[in-house]
């Protein structure tokens, strides 16, 4: 019997993310997911690197900023800011608990579903959901100069063969 593709997807997420948590510092694991969420590298807003990106530059968005805020409460703010390649925009946001609960996002052609964890303050677990299918999982990882930050998506690809793709994204402020 053929498993599902949402089965093989989460199986795969489950084996990504298991090292990063892991992986964590006893010191971070004794640590409350408050205290994560509060002294996470990962606030702030960040600019996509879109030179890096595998696609030919007329097909890049012109700009891509992720802002991550500390709501209280062990829960963070998120907001998306896309300026397409043809100019049109779009401005997503939500607020998550950082313990899985899943919370509306708004106005993304993405998702309208998200669920977050920090396992760790310098990284962050999230899948995405659109009408109740889980559409993508991003695990964001601030690099040890707390300046750069590395995002991996897992998607179904063609066929349900899951696609993994690696974004770069920069520092433009400091969130707290």
């Amino acid at each position: 019997m053929k498993p599902s593709l949402k089965v093989v997807i989460v199986a795969f997420i489950a084996a990504l993310a298991s090292p990063l948590a892991l992986a964590a510092t006893p010191e971070a694991s004794a640590t409350a997911p408050a205290q994560h969420a509060a002294a996470s590298p990962l606030l702030g807003s960040w600019s996509l690197d879109t030179s890096r990106m595998r696609m030919p530059p007329g097909q890049r968005p012109k700009s891509v900023i992720f802002t991550f805020g500390n709501a209280g409460g062990n829960k963070w703010d998120m907001r998306v800011d896309i300026v397409y390649a043809p100019g049109n925009e779009v401005h997503s946001s939500g607020a998550a608990a950082l313990d899985g609960t899943p919370s509306v996002v708004k106005n993304s052609p993405e998702a309208d579903t998200a669920a977050m964890e920090l396992p760790s303050p310098d990284v962050l677990v999230m899948a995405l959901l659109k009408n109740g299918v889980l559409v993508s999982t991003r695990i964001y990882a601030v690099l040890p100069d707390k300046h750069s930050l590395v995002e991996t998506a897992v998607y179904p690809g063609k066929d349900g063969v899951p696609v993994m793709k690696t974004n770069y994204f920069i520092r433009v402020h400091q969130g707290g």
